[in-house]
């Protein structure tokens, strides 16, 4: 149980809200933004005194109940209620480390994949495996050390540390959301994890933005379905975004694909021939390596 997390994590949420949102009289002389804390606990049929320890980080466990009614009175969402769980420390436990070893399978599935730049991330966004059509479409990772693989560093500290060049897409801003909010959910899980700790202590201290994004607490954001690729040799690509979890190793695999007889699936047949042959074989090579 992570007492001061979980503190701060309900109170986010108690503050985003509004008397109204639960049915409740908005009234006068509110001086604190969001509900009330003997507000929330009239909801969630709990005494005052409990839910205030909480926030303050000095209550016991408490129970799947009371934590079904913190929820419900919150109006949290699947997502943020799986993660107050884990917060609480009521979650299924997952081994002090995330891993990094890719399934077999699963490299053999994204070189198998036609016309769809395929690539698994990690808990921490790092880039564990891919094929060569998403080397042709965003870089050449084999070229990179497996430290500047990390999207998390692309999206708040811009590729000039690592001297190569990350071909720009669109929706920055929303991407740059979903890497705070996994990589909150990933310190929830893997709170002795010394990477996932110190990739948000190193974002921390590099980016304002990014300290502004992880102040907000968030955990769940609207899933990006397509994005614009500004690529040097076929121009723009846009294609549809589908991320699919690998549960067993808590890694993601990434799929870039376009409708059949698109400008998008035109780009990607080009790149595809650009980057076939002895390219693709040592991008797999290179990407089976932790």
């Amino acid at each position: 149980m992570d007492k001061k997390e979980l503190g701060v994590f309900l109170r986010s949420r108690r503050e985003r809200l509004r008397p109204e949102d639960v049915g409740l009289p908005s009234g006068p002389r509110r001086r604190t933004p969001g509900l009330r804390r003997e507000e929330v606990a009239v909801l969630a049929h709990i005494s005052t005194e409990y839910y205030v320890r909480l926030e303050q980080g000095r209550a016991p466990r408490p129970s799947g109940e009371v934590l079904a009614g913190i929820s419900d009175a919150l109006r949290l969402t699947d997502a943020e209620s799986g993660h107050l769980h884990v917060l609480a420390g009521t979650a299924p436990s997952r081994t002090g480390l995330h891993r990094r070893d890719v399934r077999p399978s699963i490299l053999a599935l994204i070189e198998r994949l036609p016309q769809t730049a395929a690539f698994v991330v990690s808990a921490t966004h790092d880039v564990l495996a891919w094929n060569g059509l998403a080397a042709a479409l965003m870089v050449d990772f084999a070229e990179l050390a497996p430290r500047d693989r990390n999207l998390a560093r692309w999206a708040f500290l811009g590729t000039t540390h690592t001297g190569t060049v990350l071909y720009e897409s669109s929706h920055g801003a929303d991407f740059r959301m979903h890497v705070v909010m996994g990589l909150r959910s990933a310190l929830a899980r893997y709170p002795t994890d010394p990477a996932v700790r110190g990739l948000v202590d190193e974002l921390s201290d590099a980016s304002p933005e990014f300290t502004r994004l992880w102040e907000r607490h968030d955990v769940q954001a609207a899933p990006t379905l397509t994005k614009t690729f500004r690529h040097p040799v076929v121009g723009e690509v846009t294609v549809d975004c589908d991320s699919l979890t690998l549960d067993d190793r808590d890694q993601r695999l990434v799929l870039y694909s376009a409708p059949a007889g698109s400008p998008g699936a035109e780009a990607l047949a080009l790149l595809d021939v650009l980057g076939t042959g002895s390219r693709t074989d040592r991008h797999l090579s290179a990407a089976a390596r932790p």
